[in-house]
């Protein structure tokens, strides 16, 4: 009997490792849902912002600019959406993406706009360049690192609404 009750909060033990292992796979699924669509809102906007740049022919300090602008609001965008048809009004929506999200998107803006800034070549590429894009595939996967980590805590603390 003394042996049986000895084992019993052990196998509490186990059972609450494998619970709590469970619940830490969940935030870490979640933080990379949370963290892979603030990139493609990012990466959409800047790769929309770039193009249109180089189409009006800007300088490439306007040409960032106008990326970073759309990459964040892309950002909002693609946070909001899902917030709007679940019929939020447009303020607590946009309020919510802000608190939840602003963070996490004004990190991989940053982080992106440097690894473009410092990646050799990337800054006087055209978009028909080959280290253009190499250097927009760097720059979206060094956000997403960055982003990463921001947007775990956020789900852990249960201050994300990617549910």
């Amino acid at each position: 009997m003394k042996q049986m009750h000895a084992h019993l909060p052990h196998h509490h033990l186990g059972s609450g490792d494998a619970a709590n292992n469970s619940l830490k796979a969940n935030y870490f699924k979640l933080a990379i849902s949370a963290t892979l669509h603030c990139l493609l809102g990012c990466g959409l906007g800047e790769i929309s912002g770039m193009i249109i740049g180089a189409a009006l022919h800007m300088d490439n300090l306007s040409q960032m600019i106008l990326a970073i602008i759309l990459g964040i609001v892309g950002g909002f965008v693609l946070g909001m959406r899902p917030l709007l048809k679940a019929k939020f009004s447009f303020r607590a929506a946009f309020r919510m993406v802000l608190i939840a999200e602003g963070l996490s998107i004004l990190v991989m803006e940053t982080t992106e706009v440097l690894v473009q800034v410092y990646t050799p070549g990337v800054m006087h590429a055209t978009l028909t360049d080959g280290i253009f894009w190499i250097g927009m595939l760097l720059a979206l996967a060094a956000g997403f690192l960055a982003a990463f980590p921001i947007n775990y805590y956020m789900v852990r603390k249960g201050r994300t609404h990617h549910h």
